[in-house]
């Protein structure tokens, strides 16, 4: 499943990106998130105390220069480590942000396939298009709010569609009353918060 809208909203939300040797994310999850509980690591990781008890272990014999090279573990372990980091990565900086963006807005910078229904004598031909607009804090919150429900990409589009729709298309009301906009294809899409 593609997640280009969840990926640049967790991307506008760091200030830095997580750590990229599974080691130190490790390290990261034991110290900061668990507080050296292998219990809370376990749990912070979605695998069983056993499992964790192993990383502490090979974590002490890295640090005492008894292991070179990355813990061992499984990919789909891996995995969980990457998302268990990128959930606690940088929590106050992640609020701060959505809570500015809910506030004031943000600026979408998207490259997509748009499709379009309008009055007669017009066509409805998907378009290519990239578009840099500044959206306002209502989209911000539901984004997030789509995203907080787990929502699927597809609803997370159709919440942009309209949004670029009012705001890009219909510049405000202004113009094309009756245009409904479609996203049909994303290929690229970056967002400043």
């Amino acid at each position: 499943m593609s997640r280009e809208i969840d990926e640049g909203l967790e991307r506008a939300e760091r200030t830095r990106p997580i750590p990229v040797h599974l080691n130190t994310r490790v390290r990261f999850l034991w110290e900061k998130v668990a507080k050296n509980d292998t219990r809370r690591l376990a749990r912070a990781a979605g695998v069983s105390v056993r499992t964790a008890q192993r990383w502490v272990h090979a974590l002490k014999a890295v640090a005492a220069g008894e292991l070179t090279g990355d813990i061992p573990m499984t990919r789909a372990n891996a995995v969980k480590i990457e998302r268990a980091v990128r959930a606690a990565w940088q929590p106050r900086v992640k609020q701060r942000v959505r809570r500015d963006a809910e506030k004031r807005g943000f600026m979408l910078h998207i490259s997509g396939t748009f499709g379009f229904s309008a009055a007669a004598g017009s066509t409805d031909d998907p378009r290519p298009r990239v578009i840099t607009q500044k959206m306002p804090g209502d989209v911000a919150r539901a984004l997030y709010a789509a995203r907080d429900a787990g929502a699927a990409q597809a609803e997370q589009e159709r919440i942009l569609a309209q949004a670029l729709g009012e705001h890009y298309f219909k510049d405000g009301g202004r113009r094309a009353g009756g245009l409904d906009v479609a996203l049909n294809d994303i290929a690229w899409m970056d967002l400043e918060l």
